[in-house]
């Protein structure tokens, strides 16, 4: 489950480098990726595996608003997990369709957090 958080949170912090819209989600979605994982590794990534990264963080960016909406909108705590879980289930697929795995995508969210030329990087990349 701190797997799937993880990815949601990275999602939504992601889909932030594509998109100016901010909603409630995110900052404790932010809350809970800061949580749970403190101090992130410092790594050298690929390229290859940024753009895959910022080709998926387009597509998490889309699913990311369309899932805060039906989110906002679906009522109980029950039907609210649900959706939550399609939603990290659609961006896992998209996470694995772009050629990462999900701890990589993880922590190349996490390392554009803390490193301001390779978020820039990646935001080039994603405009090309």
């Amino acid at each position: 489950m701190k797997r799937m958080t993880a990815l949601f949170s990275a999602a939504l912090l992601s889909a932030g480098l594509m998109s100016a819209t901010a909603n409630a989600q995110e900052d404790s979605a932010a809350n809970v990726a800061e949580q749970s994982q403190a101090a992130v590794p410092v790594q050298d990534f690929s390229d290859a595996q940024l753009q895959q990264f910022a080709d998926a963080s387009k597509e998490i960016a889309v699913l990311s608003q369309e899932y805060t909406e039906r989110l906002q909108s679906t009522e109980g705590e029950e039907a609210q997990q649900e959706v939550r879980l399609e939603a990290n289930e659609e961006m896992v697929k998209v996470v694995e369709e772009s050629g990462l795995d999900v701890d990589t995508f993880n922590a190349i969210g996490q390392a554009i957090q803390q490193n301001p030329e390779l978020m820039q990087r990646v935001q080039e990349m994603a405009q090309s």
